[in-house]
């Protein structure tokens, strides 16, 4: 590995056993109260930190980043889980990772970034919405008998029961949370999630309190690792859960980068995100043999090893076996957590996830960011997460396009015969005067298919056909087949009139496209310039 080629000593390790201590502290209340709250049993929020976080770090492209289960996949988890039960979340995160592999061995990885913005904004300020109502359960202490998934008829069930409220849960919730805020202001390199768990539970025990807690909902916790295990296997139950799958992988392949990101813009280096993706793609599949879930770069933990000193991977591999330590050793102390303490924890997770600022700014932005953005968050509140990123992307592309069409610009002049025959020193070009006007039109910006109606209709109203037409295209850095079509018809015209047609400046890519879509000499010509065109107008 890297870090150790450029030198890694005792010091180094000292620095990564006490930074993956600090963030083992900060993950294990998270990886239970996301397991949770993806609707599968806390034990195998532990099982993905310790089996996949070890994985993550272990071959990652990051030297700091901290894999585990993440508060994005909440939903994902949750539905998949639903419909196809754990055996098919475990299928489906197989297939998914054996993607985000693929899709980092073929160096794939580059393209991930081209998701818009708007869109991850979006969809996960809808993660965040559809968090806190999940929630809502147990911060308030509500009974019950079946929670729904969807997140209207889940705040239906909730209102319903909203007679079975326990004030002692309630409380829980409000002291967890001033605990965590408190700290977060006045102490906040004290690990505030867990504090706040821990005396959630010592106060639960202690006053006798009637809430609900991880021992009488859940049984517990094992001391061990289960053993490695696949699901049932056919063809039909993988193309059922083919669709939860792609969404896995790219909101896996989306989450892991951005932390990745924020990683190099706190360390100042650069992570390899095609090695980073591949590895992503391991520590699924290991995850979820080992019973796991889904796992990803998580941006708070990543986050906090950095802040604790991380020197290298080393960090995130301490982090996973002093998860495991601790499941080995203090797992029935797990059993008086109370579920409304996970959920206060969760809901600072979800108030931080929203993104609040970049929300608004983003709606003040321009109309066709808030629409993208508000499509993307609507539809993965009310509908899903998989469709919410399909419809943000093609909505985020369309954007664009139609904002690279309008900035594609057309400037036109007309020149007389005097006009040309005139070199700029008083003499004349080669081969005499040019009979007729010259119209030189200058296209600047990416010509294709989103511009062509545009650029057509301008070159369309130029007016009487002159004898010489000059299309400058130097400041051109691409055309696509659609815009060379579009120009082969309008040249067509002109040489119906009897115009000579000069191509000046094109690039050779330009120029190959050109000629491919049927503008060939000598029925155009092509010149280095727009004075080159001239020249050789006067000299026909």
């Amino acid at each position: 590995m890297t870090v150790f080629r450029e030198g890694y000593g005792l010091a180094d390790l000292r620095a990564d056993a006490i930074a993956g201590l600090t963030v083992a502290i900060v993950a294990l209340p998270l990886s239970m109260a996301i397991a949770i709250a993806s609707g599968v049993g806390p034990e195998r929020g532990l099982y993905t930190a310790i089996v996949g976080g070890f994985l993550v770090s272990l071959l990652g492209g990051s030297r700091v980043q901290i894999g585990g289960p993440a508060g994005a996949f909440i939903v994902l988890v949750a539905a998949t889980v639903q419909r196809h039960g754990y055996d098919g979340l475990v299928l489906a995160t197989i297939i998914a990772g054996l993607i985000t592999a693929a899709i980092g061995f073929f160096r794939l990885g580059s393209y991930i970034k081209y998701i818009p913005y708007p869109v991850t904004a979006g969809f996960t300020a809808g993660i965040a919405a559809i968090i806190l109502a999940s929630q809502l359960r147990d911060v308030f202490g509500l009974e019950v008998t079946h929670e729904p998934a969807e997140f209207v008829p889940k705040l239906a069930a909730l209102w319903a029961a909203a007679g079975t409220v326990h004030p002692a849960a309630i409380a829980i919730t409000l002291v967890s949370l001033a605990i965590i805020l408190v700290l977060r202001r006045l102490r906040p390199h004290w690990p505030g999630f867990l504090i706040a768990v821990v005396l959630a539970a010592v106060a639960a025990v202690a006053f006798g309190l009637d809430v609900a807690t991880i021992g009488s909902r859940f049984g517990g916790i094992p001391s061990t690792l289960p053993a490695p295990s696949l699901p049932d296997f056919s063809f039909e139950k993988a193309r059922a859960v083919l669709p939860d799958a792609l969404a896995i992988a790219l909101l896996g392949a989306i989450e892991s980068l951005l932390s990745a990101v924020v990683a190099d813009g706190m360390t100042g280096r650069r992570h390899r995100s095609n090695c980073e993706l591949v590895a992503q793609g391991v520590a699924n599949v290991g995850s979820v043999i080992f019973g796991g879930i889904c796992v990803t770069g998580t941006i708070a933990r990543t986050a906090t090893n950095i802040r604790a000193g991380a020197r290298g991977p080393m960090s995130g591999i301490f982090h996973a076996l002093y998860i495991l330590l601790f499941m080995l050793v203090a797992a029935p102390l797990v059993s008086y957590v109370p579920l409304a303490a996970l959920g206060a924890v969760l809901a600072v997770v979800a108030w931080n996830m929203a993104e609040k600022d970049e929300f608004i700014a983003l709606l003040r932005s321009s109309r066709g960011d808030a629409f993208v953005l508000l499509a993307t968050f609507l539809l993965t509140i009310f509908v899903d997460l998989p469709t919410a990123i399909a419809v943000g992307v093609i909505a985020g592309s369309l954007l664009i396009l139609h904002r690279m069409a309008e900035s594609v610009e057309v400037e036109g002049e007309t020149l007389t015969t005097e006009d040309v025959a005139d070199n700029g020193d008083g003499g004349s070009p080669p081969g005499g005067e040019v009979a007729g006007n010259v119209f030189v039109f200058r296209i600047s910006g990416a010509f294709f298919f989103g511009a062509t109606a545009r650029v057509g209709t301008i070159l369309d109203r130029a007016g009487a056909r002159p004898g010489v037409f000059i299309l400058d295209f130097s400041a051109v850095p691409l055309i696509d087949s659609t815009a060379a079509k579009t120009l082969h018809g309008f040249v067509h015209k002109l040489q119906r009139s009897g115009t000579k047609i000069y191509f000046s400046g094109a690039r050779p890519s330009v120029r190959q496209a050109l000629i491919a879509a049927g503008l060939k000499e000598p029925a155009v010509s092509y010149s280095d310039s727009v004075d080159a065109a001239r020249a050789q107008a006067a000299a026909a």
